[in-house]
């Protein structure tokens, strides 16, 4: 994909690359815990936002930074 870029200016407040690993571990915990009710046959599952805090992941947020340069914009 040598022509793809990003269209707006929009960076993410951060030094982490991505959420990925967070994303990732947060999903892990909330299948393990419905599993185990599933397995003790509760019929109440929690949601994936009672399991994980977004607030804890590494971004911080996004922002509009109107002088990106054309690197910045690519994917």
């Amino acid at each position: 994909m040598s022509r793809s870029k990003k269209k707006t200016k929009i960076q993410g407040i951060t030094t982490a690359t991505s959420e990925k690993e967070n994303k990732q571990d947060a999903n892990r915990k909330f299948r393990r815990i419905i599993k185990q009710k599933i397995k003790a046959e509760e019929t109440e599952l929690p949601e994936l936002r009672e399991v994980s805090n977004v607030w804890s992941f590494d971004k911080d947020g996004k922002r509009y930074s109107p002088e990106m340069t054309e690197k910045e914009l690519r994917k």
